[in-house]
């Protein structure tokens, strides 16, 4: 009796995860021992899936193990890899587990870029091995049983779990194995299994008949169910599968449901209700004859029939001479109790009780998203902080250069260069000069043409993509049922934008590093010179040195001083700054870990905040202490310009000592500028290489999944019809009824499909009449066989023409066959071979009389007037054919 469902498995194509997941590490993650580690831990995956799914697997524990190490893995690593069409784009590709394809089409399959698919495909897999393994316990065996119960629940769950999580997972209509009511289904069946395995673990064990009913009749009720989705679902009845399963599963509801009568009579016999006694075994005894009747290929109740007849015929016999009791209507009969002692397994990974995590180390991606944007706050707010520096420190040359200090205070003698005049010319020659600006300002556009070049092809290959996307779109309209690569390209194309915007902010960044260069270019070059060269080039003036002991120099000095540091504590600052480090993965691993989720923009708000919140304190005390010394000097500048002597020739060595101060300040600024400018493009090169390699996977990705999808497009077109749907001619369906004789046979130019209507009746077979009869009449009949078609003759001198031939009578009868009747055409001269028309003779007609010497006709009419024979009529010209002659 015991006959048990198992569930195929799916199967896969194979899938390389070593090339996408190593160029993923080694563009996430530095060079290093991680990394390596990272690379090895890829392979092992790899390794991993080919002997979970690129072989044959056992019906054995250890396979179903190493299906789960592999499900429990993909749960593991999902949220450490962007995988996603639009990033780490891999296309798995899975073949219907249920449908057994055509000659030509192949079966069907679906290939998708989501992990989510490859998980519920692998535990798909999982379960329906897991029914396999049941299937082949030893159910004789407390063992066998346990375990047969245990990998059922197994199954049961895990169809559960795909069930409640497919459509989310796929964001798709799934094929329909792993749809929501196939896999619901095969929940049902693994669950009502199990619980029919405990029946038999009860009833081995010689539990109470009451316990053994209500266990019965509960597995029934799972039955029931099973069947009921088998019945009502739309789409499960088209599966071959279902449709060999549904008996089975008929066979089984009856078989439980007899078992739980039976049993329950013993109780009612327990109980001397007699009556209920035969009640139950008549209703069990109709239920075995049902299965006996319907089901007995699939399952055999003999002994269970047996049983149960042994029982009633002693029931009865007791019932008749000792008890008299009333028998009840079935539908009198109280309910048997159910007992549900089965689960369906909760899918909680990890499900494998071998399983290490090979990325343990690697932290999830929500975890790294939320470190790559705490990175971007924290590098604006260093940059924040050092530019507020910067920008004061630049008012502040700038002030002073306009003052003409500390020039002015270094230049009291009025004919040799101020020291810190010489000291900025020496520095700016030790920096390169005006070679080192005009070099650095040639490479700019060099750098600037890669970029933009690395940008535009990578936007090309996403455009030549999409535009073969569309037409292939517009070409297959409903079927072409993937993602489209509009809509897919989005993510890359706004990232694309934001890219050729920082170009164009760029290129106006250099355009205005070079306008200050041209303005400050004279001067630059003045100060590159030799120091003779330099003092020529500066006008003298009259001796200031009246002025040299005087307080407001000294007191413009000391002020001069105290600026310069407030600049060296702003280098000092901006260091200690730029070394602040705080490592943020243990704060979003613990909120992930607690929450579930990460609130990124709270915690990195409240850690910057406590990280720079006194730098940024230190700041502003620069900024508020720079603006006190800059209104003190500008205040002792004054009274220091009222001291000295204003001529001409002052005002032209001050002017020029101003604009070559002014000249060291910007070339410094423009020193600086280039170099990070030339760090930029170099930084965006390697940027933009990512957004390169990152445009090429996904397309990459999406022409193997076009591929796979003509394919499978081709293998749909090939198992349609060829030929529209053609209705059939009335006559050749329904033929017209005529005379006693037989049935035209009809001329069709289609193929009659087996779903076509009746046929009409068969042809008579031809007449067989021997050929020496017919040429000579004196000769006596043969006692030789005769063969069915007549030997080679000359062909008539007439010329034949399809479809219905005249044909010569005997004399004093001409006539021609009815237009709409050739009963013997199949047999005739036009649908023999071409190799023997030419010697076939026409069909010779039946005769009214037999000729001397030649047989009659089998089952001939009497000799008088033939029906199709016509009278004999006067003389008329030859009868014409139907087509016109050659």
């Amino acid at each position: 009796m015991a006959t048990f469902i198992s569930v195929p498995l799916k199967k896969s194509s194979e899938v390389d995860l070593v090339k996408p997941l190593s160029k993923f590490v080694t563009a996430s993650y530095p060079t290093g021992e991680d990394q390596a580690e990272y690379i090895r831990s890829v392979e092992e995956l790899n390794k991993l899936r080919k002997s979970a799914l690129g072989r044959p697997l056992d019906k054995h524990e250890s396979s179903l193990e190493i299906l789960m190490r592999y499900y429990d893995q993909l749960c593991a690593v999902e949220p450490k890899f962007p995988f996603s069409e639009n990033q780490l784009c891999l296309t798995f590709t899975w073949k219907d587990a249920f449908d057994k394809g055509s000659l030509f089409g192949g079966s069907v399959k679906l290939a998708l870029a989501s992990l989510g698919y490859e998980k519920t495909c692998v535990l798909f897999n999982g379960a329906a091995l897991a029914s396999q393994i049941a299937s082949e316990q030893n159910l004789d065996s407390d063992e066998g049983l346990k375990a047969a119960a245990k990998y059922y629940q197994l199954a049961s769950g895990a169809f559960g779990h795909i069930k409640d999580t497919v459509l989310s997972a796929l964001n798709r209509e799934p094929t329909m194995d792993i749809s929501p009511e196939t896999v619901g289904t095969l929940s049902l069946i693994m669950l009502a299994q199990a619980q029919e395995v405990f029946f038999l673990k009860a009833t081995s064990d010689k539990m109470k008949d009451a316990i053994i009913a209500k266990l019965a009749n509960q597995a029934a009720d799972f039955y029931s169910d099973a069947i009921k989705q088998c019945q009502y679902k739309e789409n499960l009845p088209k599966y071959i599968y279902f449709q060999e399963v549904f008996p089975v599963l008929a066979a089984k509801h009856c078989i439980m449901q007899a078992n739980a009568e039976l049993h329950q009579s013993i109780l009612a016999k327990q109980k001397k209700h007699f009556g209920e006694e035969i009640a139950r075994l008549q209703h069990a005894t109709e239920l075995v004859k049902t299965v006996a009747s319907r089901y007995d290929e699939y399952v055999s109740v003999k002994d269970l029939s047996d049983k149960i007849s042994r029982a009633l015929t002693a029931a009865k016999k007791d019932n008749d001479f000792i008890y008299h009791d009333r028998v009840p209507e079935v539908k009198d009969l109280e309910h048997i109790g159910k007992a549900a002692l089965v689960k369906a397994t909760a899918i909680t990974p990890p499900l494998s009780a071998k399983f290490t995590d090979l990325f343990e180390k690697m932290v999830p991606m929500a975890v790294q998203q939320s470190m790559s944007v705490y990175s971007q706050r924290k590098a604006e707010t260093v940059n924040r902080l050092v530019g507020t520096m910067r920008e004061a420190t630049n008012l502040c040359n700038g002030v002073l250069a306009s003052l003409n200090l500390p020039a002015a205070l270094e230049d009291l003698s009025g004919d040799s260069i101020p020291q810190s005049i010489v000291e900025k010319a020496h520095a700016i020659v030790q920096q390169g000069g005006l070679q080192s600006i005009e070099q650095l300002i040639r490479d700019l556009p060099e750098l600037l043409t890669r970029n933009r070049e690395i940008l535009d092809e990578s936007l090309k290959m996403l455009d030549d993509e999409e535009s073969t996307d569309s037409e292939l779109r517009s070409k297959f309209s409903q079927r072409w049922n993937r993602t489209p690569s509009g809509d897919l390209y989005k993510p890359l194309r706004a990232e694309g934008g934001n890219f050729r915007s920082v170009l164009d902010k760029a290129v106006q960044a250099d355009q205005v590093v070079k306008e200050r260069y041209n303005t400050h270019c004279e001067m630059i070059a003045l100060l590159c010179k030799p120091e003779a060269e330099l003092t020529a080039a500066i006008p003298s003036a009259n001796p200031a040195k009246t002025l040299q002991g005087s307080e407001v120099v000294s007191v413009l000095r000391s002020q001069l001083s105290q600026l310069e540091e407030v600049k060296r504590e702003r280098e000092v600052l901006e260091a200690e700054i730029k070394g602040v480090t705080f490592d943020m993965s243990s704060s979003f691993l613990t909120a992930l870990a607690q929450d579930g989720a990460i609130n990124e923009e709270a915690l990195s708000m409240s850690q910057l905040d406590q990280s720079y919140g006194s730098y940024s304190q230190r700041v502003q005390a620069s900024l508020r202490s720079q603006e006190e010394l800059l209104g003190n000097v500008q205040a002792s500048h004054q009274e220091f310009s009222s001291l000295k002597q204003s001529n001409s020739e002052a005002n032209d060595r001050e002017e020029v000592l101003k604009k070559l101060a002014s000249a060291h300040d910007s070339y410094v600024e423009i020193t600086n500028n280039l170099r990070e400018g030339t760090k930029f493009y170099n930084d965006l090169t390697e940027i933009l290489l990512k957004f390169q390699n990152k445009c090429s996977d996904i397309v990459f990705a999406r022409k193997t999944e076009r591929d796979e999808l003509l394919k499978e497009l081709q293998q749909s077109i090939a198992r349609e019809p060829s030929a529209p749907s053609f209705s059939v001619p009335a006559y050749q369906t329904n033929p017209t009824p005529t005379a006693a004789g037989p049935t035209p046979a009809p001329r069709t130019v289609f193929p009659q499909q087996p779903q076509a209507k009746a046929q009409p009746p068969e042809r008579p077979p031809p007449p067989a009449f021997t050929t020496q009869a017919a040429s000579a009449p004196g000769n006596p009949p043969s006692n030789q066989p005769q063969p069915v078609n007549p030997p080679p003759m000359a062909p008539p001198s007439m010329a034949q023409g399809p479809p219905y031939p005249t044909y010569q009578g005997y004399p004093g009868y001409a006539y021609q066959m009815p237009m709409g009747y050739n009963p013997y055409a199949a047999y005739g001269q036009y649908n023999m071979p071409p190799t023997m028309q030419p010697n076939m003779q026409p069909y010779v007609p039946y005769q009214q009389a037999p000729a001397p010497g030649q047989g009659s006709y089998p089952g001939a009419a009497p000799t008088q007037q033939h029906p199709y024979i016509y009278q004999q009529q006067p003389q008329q010209p030859p009868p014409q054919p139907y087509y016109p002659q050659q």
